[in-house]
């Protein structure tokens, strides 16, 4: 190969370069996209009032215990009661694990438990364990209580809720009667 072919050779390389970044500065200029002075999308949010939410916990404070206690029965709550069995013993002199024993858990004080280390936010909560409150903690433990340790999402079906809580007043020495 003599050095003419070799000259063309590399002249062809040469020009397919030239014309690719000539192709790219004209698009460039025939296609101008001007850059936001910040990347991405705003995203509107709609303010959300107070007054609103408090509206919401108001309604979902008066929730008919009677009629919600009706739709659940003590042995679907036992094999609902297994996702808790994870952490929580429900037998009669039963030991704790991740969380406290279970059995007389109804009618008893929030935190009673003697020889087990609550969160602060359990500890110092002044109430007792009604069907009330049982129902709106097993609906998000985290929102009803906060700083529980608890990280369970919640049981979101109330025939699901009203089973557990028959199931664990079952488990007591003396159960409560049913609203």
């Amino acid at each position: 190969m003599d050095s003419f072919e070799l000259n063309k050779i590399i002249a062809a390389v040469l020009l397919v370069a030239l014309l690719i970044i000539g192709i790219g500065k004209v698009s460039n200029v025939i296609f101008h996209v001007e850059k936001p002075k910040t990347p991405g999308y705003a995203v509107e949010v709609e303010q959300v009032s107070t007054s609103s939410i408090s509206t919401t916990e108001a309604v979902e404070k008066v929730i008919d215990i009677a009629a919600l206690m009706a739709l659940g029965d003590v042995t679907s709550g036992e094999k609902i009661f297994k996702k808790c069995a994870a952490c929580h013993s429900i037998n009669k002199g039963g030991k704790h694990k991740i969380g406290p024993a279970l059995y007389n858990v109804v009618g008893r004080k929030v935190g009673g438990v003697e020889d087990y280390k609550y969160s602060k936010a359990l500890a110092a909560y002044e109430k007792d364990w009604t069907f009330e409150e049982l129902n709106g903690f097993l609906i998000k433990p985290a929102k009803h209580i906060k700083g529980t340790k608890m990280a369970y999402a919640g049981l979101r079906k109330e025939a699901d809720r009203a089973s557990v809580i028959k199931y664990l007043n079952a488990n007591s020495d003396n159960p409560l009667p049913l609203p």
